[in-house]
């Protein structure tokens, strides 16, 4: 609710997460969310921390505890299953502008490689990066190997407790 502080949302989550035997991952976090922006501020730790962000109504946060029976750190993989719109710039390959024109959709929000249909894919999405027009976001894993959970609810603020907008 409304004057919440995130860093107590962290140590409930890093609390439960512990309880259950397992680690919480510390490099990873919950976020807020703004229209046609996935990962806003404040975050949501997945673990106890000093300071945090005071919420307030209106606020809309994704709560995503991170658990692990690994080591709890995180590290980019090799490869990119997601990606995303970062600028607009002129591109003069045939594929990456078929590319382009598929993912305008999107906007800024990210999306999956397997909802692409564009041929040569791979190539667009490298022409596409190189030229700084997306992003990619590489696939995750756990230093030490172990498995790794998620879970998300994505709720809105309010003075006395939250509206849940996921199921």
């Amino acid at each position: 609710k409304s004057g919440v502080n995130t860093a107590q949302l962290g140590s409930v989550i890093e609390d439960t997460i512990v309880d259950l035997g397992f680690r919480p991952i510390v490099n990873l976090t919950g976020h807020g969310v703004a229209r046609y922006i996935a990962h806003t501020h404040p975050s949501i730790p997945n673990r106890r921390i000093d300071h945090g962000s005071v919420l307030t109504a209106g606020d809309v946060i994704a709560i995503e505890p991170f658990a692990t029976d690994g080591a709890g750190k995180i590290i980019d993989g090799s490869w990119a299953e997601i990606f995303s719109v970062i600028g607009n710039k002129p591109v003069r390959l045939p594929a990456a502008r078929n590319l382009l024109k598929e993912i305008e959709p999107y906007r800024m929000l990210p999306f999956a490689k397997r909802w692409l249909k564009t041929e040569k894919l791979d190539f667009a999405l490298m022409q596409l990066a190189k030229s700084g027009v997306i992003t990619s976001y590489p696939v995750l894993k756990e230093v030490a190997g172990g498995l790794v959970s998620q879970a998300e609810h994505t709720l809105i603020v309010t003075e006395d407790g939250c509206q849940v907008t996921t199921l």
